[in-house]
């Protein structure tokens, strides 16, 4: 099966079925780079999808991560935004495996069959040639055969007609002569011509023709096996990242099995629990009784009066406090006080504690700056070419000034926490609910401990407790900030767009503005900055041009 043979008279067809196949693999580069188009938009609408429910940092919703479902759906969104990178590898692959690789093919393509069809012109223009001369010499054969005819007649005329001369008689049979001499080299050309012309159009039809034609079908040949690959490896790109893809999906269901309600149900105890004992039996008051009414205990009038002791819990109406509508004068509490009196004894250790953990996390940092310090000290003793040991004493001083000062701070906090730990009920003792939670405690502050403020005039409610809550959270955000040294800047950045940090923790920014970088993304999408050496915050990354500082402490290279 040869194109050669079976199809030697079919080169224009030939020319236009070729055409055809290049178009054909064009139209599959075109779809093969629309597919990958489509995948890397599906990965960038995966990422921005996972980046725009990540918790925002410094914000109520990093809390909520804390409950099983929560950090579960977490889990979700990073194993989605590592299945969008897989589609961003389908679509690298299928470009560098097929659009690529068969674009430059398609211009190889071309100019083989340019070349191909090129010389099977030449061929045919060759025959053409050949025939036109074949088709000259059998006319002028024709012609001088038809000239000696007649000059034969008109000799043969001239001889029979005897008032003609002898000489008229001899030229006529001179130029009969002349004329069959000149057919008779019309002949021979002819014949040559011919045989030359059955010789090339032989070699046309049975060499060059089948050659050019085999090589236009092994070409198309090629073409036709090209695709057929690139279509396996169209498949093979999909297939290659299924089992990662089978990984991100795996993840997604392991964390929906880690997720447990008994553990987020005491989750929610510890964040809501007060530390306070349910109110007890109300006495009955007799009215048909000539007698004093009694007070409650706590009462705002036992407060007036001064009473050494408040008991929560004993037989009065006071004690419906936590249910009854908040008095609106007990909104303006002003500042959230140090020792977080505000709170309820449950929420007050905890945020008690926190506190400890964070300053002897800040007594361990410091402790750590004072030990490179003096190792760095220690190294200059012993080789002063390196440095004045004497330049590191007052940062040496300073650092451990700052270490004191926080173990106080430390000391005054463990102090409250001991306080609290001592005053919370056990489960066990029900003495304590029928005595109430503090007897036997001093009198103290109204204006310090929240215990006082355990009032029937509801001074203390659930909704207030929500509220102070939502100021401990502000307070202590501003008071991270305030009680550190300020961060060193790592670079610089230029704002591409204009932010309105409407958020707690984000700062505004206008474009084109430069700010100080002090704390570059760490992967969640925000980058901490500085503007006047005392508003920082932060913004989205895509919104700012970072430009780190090579040298400074903390920055990272990039290559």
């Amino acid at each position: 099966m040869s194109w050669g043979t079976e199809l030697w008279d079919q080169f224009d067809n030939l020319e236009k079925h070729t055409q055809w196949g290049i178009d054909m693999l064009e139209k599959y580069i075109k779809f093969v780079k629309e597919r990958t188009e489509i995948e890397l938009s599906y990965a960038k609408q995966l990422r921005n999808l996972s980046k725009k429910y990540q918790p925002r940092k410094n914000s109520k919703e990093e809390e909520e991560y804390r409950y099983t479902a929560c950090k579960a759906f977490l889990s979700t969104l990073n194993e989605m935004n590592d299945y969008a990178g897989q589609h961003e590898v389908i679509s690298e692959n299928m470009t560098s495996q097929i659009t690529v690789d068969l674009m430059r093919y398609v211009q190889e393509l071309k100019q083989e069959r340019k070349s191909n069809f090129h010389d099977g012109r030449k061929a045919q223009q060759h025959i053409e040639t050949c025939w036109k001369q074949l088709e000259s010499s059998k006319r002028r054969f024709e012609r001088d055969c038809k000239e000696a005819d007649r000059a034969q007649q008109y000799f043969e005329k001239m001889d029979a007609d005897i008032n003609v001369t002898k000489a008229d008689v001899e030229k006529a049979r001179q130029q009969a002569q002349l004329r069959h001499q000149m057919a008779e080299d019309s002949k021979a050309e002819y014949s040559s011509t011919l045989q030359r012309f059955n010789q090339e159009q032989w070699e046309y039809y049975h060499t060059h023709v089948p050659n050019i034609f085999q090589k236009i079908q092994e070409m198309e040949e090629r073409r036709i096996v090209r695709i057929g690959e690139s279509m396996k490896t169209y498949a093979e790109a999909d297939r290659q990242v299924i089992p990662i893809i089978g990984k991100c999906l795996d993840g997604i269901v392991k964390a929906a099995e880690s997720i447990d309600q008994k553990n987020d149900s005491q989750l929610v105890i510890e964040a809501y629990k007060s530390g306070f004992e349910p109110p007890g039996d109300i006495e009955f008051e007799d009215y048909t009784q000539p007698m004093k009414r009694t007070v409650s205990d706590n009462s705002l009038s036992s407060a007036k009066e001064g009473k050494p002791e408040l008991k929560f819990g004993g037989k009065s109406r006071g004690k419906l406090w936590p249910f009854i509508k908040k008095n609106k004068l007990s909104l303006k509490l002003g500042a959230t006080p140090e020792d977080f009196s505000n709170l309820p004894p449950e929420q007050r250790r905890k945020k008690l504690q926190q506190k400890v953990d964070d300053l002897n996390k800040e007594i361990q940092k410091e402790t750590d700056q004072r030990d490179a310090i003096t190792k760095m000290k220690d190294v200059y003793l012993k080789n002063p070419q390196m440095g004045d040991p004497a330049s590191l004493d007052h940062k040496l001083a300073e650092v451990t000034q700052n270490i004191e000062k926080l173990r106080l701070e430390t000391q005054k906090f463990e102090a409250w926490l001991a306080e609290v730990e001592g005053r919370l009920p056990a489960r066990s003792e029900q003495s304590r609910r029928q005595s109430g939670m503090y007897d036997g405690q001093t009198q103290q502050p109204v204006t310090n401990c929240a215990q006082d403020r355990e009032s029937p005039d509801g001074s203390y409610t659930e909704e207030q407790s929500q509220e102070s809550e939502l100021k401990v959270l502000a307070t202590d955000f501003d008071d991270e900030f305030d009680d550190e040294e300020p961060l060193p800047a790592i670079g610089t950045c230029k704002a591409l767009y204009t932010f309105e940090g409407q958020n707690e923790g984000t700062i505004s920014v206008v474009e084109g503005e430069m700010l100080s970088v002090i704390e570059e993304d760490k992967g969640d999408g925000w980058t901490r900055i500085r503007r006047n050496e005392d508003e920082e915050g932060y913004v989205p990354t895509s919104y700012v041009e970072v430009y780190l500082d090579k040298n400074a402490k903390g920055a990272k290279t990039y290559i």
